[in-house]
């Protein structure tokens, strides 16, 4: 694949760990009381040596002489003091007179030249006499001269890498140059593989006398976190890797980087198959295990990546003394690590290795085993252990039961992916005509049960499209009943998708295939059509066949069921007072609770949220939305419909009332695993905070265009993003392209007048607007005409308006008036059909009380600084001044540099003798800015508030727009002189 698999020379994810080494080595300061000397340690790959090739960068630009040696792997041949030999001949070529003059004062100095090595039989070996000793001593003290006159010439850096293979001569040099101090600048940093440390490696003492020792620290490198990973990703592959592909190496690669570089090196091959070279790297640790050790690790790797001490014992074939003992080398030497009775693998990516270095015919009879031992209770585990093991046995019937009850298991206790898993798995196995006909339960049921749980899962439009295939199963005769409910079933979760079929047409086909007298699966039928005829708008037909549903509901006790149908019911009192809405609503959401009817619940909750919403009522709307989440997230189901909405737009209640650091928080889902679709809906929310703040967005926006059919909430949100990000280039073609392009989808998905294209129409005028005077007369005239065209747009979009409360709310009204107010100012400014400027004041007056209404921050802080040009250029500077200080203090809260620009263009500055606002800085910000200013990189700040560095990075920006500082130690230093800080 082109431009994959080129290793990174950029370091990724390690700004703070780079930091801490530097500052204790004390590369970063001239205050030689914080220099230490440092062990590095961390797993084999996970980028200790690149680290140190960026510290080594760090120090010599600092003016720093860096050295460095390394122990290599000689097993018991290791030779006595090879790094340091390595040392000295670096030091020889870059200083060779220095070195002669040292050697000469110290002659044990040339023992450790190379290529002039004295090698005694017994040089490795531990000193035995006097002689010994002296010599011993003579050579440590030798080694320390040098350094110590190389470090008179400037600061010295010793590196010594891989110390876990170290011979105890080097190891002992080491705790020398560590514990006898320096009167110059020398640091010596010792790195070494953690997962080599073994319980009887001989480093494992001596790192820890080390770290004893005053003046030595102890810097354990982590592996990278998920962002970094995908960030490291994206370096190495330029070119770009399926969703798919790039949270499968997330997932597998643990944080490491050499795993990481190599599986990309993999990546679009047709299996996920370990590349052999990391392979080959991963098994050499076997080697070190005996017989028995790795017969056990063999078949711990067929188990996954934990087993249960007792699953192990049965199928390893060992006696309990040889499993202990295998189990116990296994351990010590990394490649298992033991804990709450089970195994693991240390590294994922091992296990991966040594399962697939088994012969095919060994797989399948472990497995086999396996699943004979968990079927017939001789070792405790799960049905979702039992499904797979006798998947890969290829004992199918097993397979299935075992696989229908672990995603009954998995669904009872909230866990909507792992339940679509196992459903889906089993409806594979089903596929099979044989085994279908041989199965003895209801295929509709099981379908209707992964499509639930697939739908939990945050992806309702796969789960249509599993309905769609289990229906083309069964013939158009068939069994009415098993048609009917999965019918009914792909109509619910199309109706919360933007599908091309129509869902009210599909419901519609499961209620006529079933008779008045079906029972329970009727009322279900009809409870799901009510729902969907209550979202199409026909209430008389919803309220008609609800209470059918309710009737057969609560003549057969189905309380959960008859909750549901009275959360759609009492959301038709939408048509009525918001008052009697809410009443009905409080009403279902109480009934819920006592039903334990979760999804009513949420459902309940969320329309409650919504009304609040819009009446702009944002309080009481973020409170209900929360509501939602919450019982969402306590169910195990933060994806599922109505509760992640309720996540979706409290963003947007808190974008708008211009909480936007929470926002920034709500929408980073950073180790979440959220379904595609939702990260998008919950991105372009994101989208509107970064436009404003006004960092660069036009490619994350346009990289959202994919998800426009699937969600039309995305499409509003990203497109807006484009918008802007299109008229600060200055090119009102591309403003109008974006405007045409959004609005021809959502026509095809929606309808050609949905409501919020009278938003865009007014994004889209305003930016033209904004470019009027820089274009000739003709273009003038031209775009105008588009303005006007936009205008009639959105009167066009007001009259066709049919809800049925009949209730055009505040951000309607507002939105509407903006338009008209930029239509006038683009006349304005061209001089054509001019509005005279009482009319022109007037209109935009009436769009800052409009928004006022609505309570939009950030939108009515661009109102008023519009309103300030336009008063300030018709002479009432006055008024200017007023609305533009409004709009300044609102920007400077919110961080939205480019209004602050925009005021800053068009003369309105602040008070004479302002330093600007002193106390516009969020809690959240004050706190960031404390660690700023102690010098913390934006990787520390976010592992110790617990946010990602993304998120700490907007924090920053917005710290430094709101004090108007170029940079961090700036931002700091206002901050002080403002008492901000102490």
């Amino acid at each position: 694949m082109d431009g994959v698999a080129q290793p990174s020379r950029t370091l990724v994810g390690r700004d703070a760990e780079l930091t801490e080494l530097a500052s204790s080595l004390g590369v970063s300061s001239v205050d030689d009381r914080t220099r230490s000397h440092v062990v590095l340690s961390g797993d084999a790959g996970v980028g200790k040596t690149r680290l140190l090739m960026e510290l080594r960068d760090l120090a010599v630009d600092a003016g720093w002489r860096v050295v460095a040696g390394h122990c290599l792997d000689f097993g018991d041949s290791a030779l006595p003091y090879l790094p340091f030999s390595e040392v000295l001949g670096r030091l020889e070529a870059e200083l060779p007179e220095l070195v002669e003059k040292v050697t000469y004062e110290h002659p044990a100095l040339s023992r450790l030249r190379p290529g002039r090595r004295v090698m005694s039989p017994d040089s490795g070996a531990e000193p035995s006499g006097e002689s010994d000793k002296v010599d011993r001593a003579d050579l440590f003290s030798a080694v320390h001269a040098l350094l110590e006159t190389v470090a008179e010439q400037g600061p010295l850096l010793v590196v010594v890498e891989d110390c876990h293979w170290a011979d105890q001569s080097t190891r002992d040099l080491l705790s020398f140059l560590f514990t006898r101090p320096f009167d110059g600048p020398v640091t010596v940093v010792a790195s070494y593989r953690s997962d080599d440390l073994h319980r009887r490696h001989p480093l494992r003492r001596q790192v820890a006398e080390w770290t004893r020792v005053r003046g030595v620290e102890r810097l354990q490198l982590s592996p990278l976190p998920d962002d970094d990973v995908r960030a490291l990703v994206h370096l190495i592959a330029p070119a770009g890797l399926s969703d798919r592909e790039l949270e499968t190496i997330v997932g597998r690669a643990e944080g490491n980087a050499f795993f990481v570089e190599e599986l990309v090196g993999a990546a679009g091959f047709s299996d996920d198959s370990l590349p052999m070279d990391l392979a080959d790297v991963l098994l050499v640790r076997l080697d070190r295990l005996d017989d028995h050790a790795r017969q056990a690790v063999r078949v711990a790797s067929v188990a996954g990546r934990k087993v249960a001490h007792e699953l192990l014992a049965v199928v390893s074939g060992l006696d309990a003394r040889h499993l202990e003992e295998a189990l116990r080398k296994a351990v010590e030497m990394n490649v298992l690590v033991a804990g709450d009775g089970r195994y693991s693998f240390r590294h994922a990516l091992l296990g991966e290795a040594v399962y697939d270095d088994l012969l095919p015919g060994e797989r399948v009879r472990l497995h086999a085993e396996y699943a004979a031992a968990l079927a017939d209770g001789r070792a405790p585990g799960t049905a979702a252990e039992l499904a797979r093991h006798a998947r890969l046995a290829n004992d199918l019937d097993a397979a299935l039961s075992a696989a229908i009850r672990a995603g009954d298991e998995a669904a009872a206790v909230g866990g909507p992916d792992e339940a679509a898993h196992h459903y889906s798995q089993a409806l594979e196995l089903l596929a099979d005509a044989g085994r279908r006909e041989r199965f003895t339960g209801d295929v509709s049921k099981l379908a209707v049960a992964a499509s639930s749980a697939v739908t939990n899962a945050g992806q309702p439009a796969r789960a249509a499209k599993l309905l769609a295939e289990q229906l083309s199963m069964v013939p158009a005769d068939g069994d009415p009943a098993a048609r009917s409910r999965m019918l009914a079933a792909r109509a619910d979760a199309l109706f919360v998708t933007e599908p091309d079929e129509d869902p009210l047409t599909v419901s519609q086909q499961a209620v006529d295939l079933l008779p008045e007298d079906a029972g329970g699966l009727r009322a279900k039928v009809l409870a799901v059509h009510a729902r969907i005829l209550s979202g199409y708008g026909r209430y008389e037909e919803a309220q008609s066949v609800g209470l059918d549903a309710l009737a057969v509901a609560e003549r057969l006790d189905l309380h959960e069921l008859a909750s549901d149908v009275i959360t759609t019911l009492s959301g038709l009192k939408k048509a009525g007072p918001k008052e009697g809405l809410r009443s009905a609503l409080a009403d279902a959401v109480e009934r819920a609770v006592a039903t334990g009817a979760v999804h009513a619940e949420m459902r309940a909750r969320f329309f409650m949220g919504r009304s609040y919403q819009d009446w702009a009522e944002y309080a009481d709307a973020e409170r209900w939305f929360r509501s939602s989440m919450d019982t969402a997230a306590a169910a195990g189901l933060p994806w599922a419909p109505y509760g992640f909405e309720g996540r979706w737009q409290l963003s947007w209640v808190l974008y708008v009332t211009g909480q936007w650091d929470e926002v920034l928080e709500l929408t980073d889902v950073t180790g979440e695993h959220a379904p595609t679709t939702a990260a998008a809906l919950l991105e372009s929310v994101r989208l509107l905070v970064d436009t404003a703040r006004g960092e660069q967005v036009g490619a994350r926006a346009r990289a959202l265009r994919r998800f426009w059919e699937d969600e039309g909430g995305v499409a509003i949100h990203s497109a807006h993003a484009e918008l802007v990000e299109a008229a600060r280039s200055d090119d009102p073609h591309a403003v109008l392209d974006v405007y045409r392009d959004v609005v021809a989808l959502l026509g095809k998905i929606w309808h050609e007048w949905f409501s919020a294209r009278i938003r865009l129409a007014a994004t889209t005028a305003g930016a033209i607007a904004d470019r009027m005077p820089r274009l000739s007369a003709a273009e003038r005239a031209s775009y105008l005409e588009e303005v006007e065209r936009l205008l009639t747009e959105g009167h066009t979009v007001l009259q066709k308006y049919a809800d049925p409360s009949g209730h055009w709310g505040p951000e309607g009204r507002a939105w509407m008036k903006r338009l008209e107010a930029e239509t006038l100012r683009a006349r304005w400014l061209t001089g054509t059909d001019a509005p005279p400027q009482d009319a022109l004041v007037d209109a935009w007056r009436d769009a800052e009380q409009l928004f006022v209404d609505m309570g939009h921050v950030h939108e009515l802080a661009a109102v008023r600084t519009t309103l300030a040009g336009i008063l300030r250029a018709t002479g009432d500077a006055a008024g200017a001044r007023e609305v533009g200080d409004l709009a300044r203090e609102a920007a400077h809260a919110l961080g939205a540099r480019p209004l602050l620009d925009e005021l800053k263009a068009i003369g309105s500055a602040p008070a004479r003798g302002s330093d600007g606002p002193s106390d516009t800085l969020t809690a959240r910000e004050t706190e960031i800015l404390a660690l700023v200013a102690e010098g913390r990189s934006n990787g520390e700040i976010g592992k110790q508030l617990f946010i990602s560095a993304k998120t700490v990075s907007v924090h920053v920006s917005n710290i430094l727009a709101k004090l108007g500082a170029a940079g961090r130690t700036e931002a700091a230093a206002i901050a002080r002189r403002r008492g901000l800080l102490p």
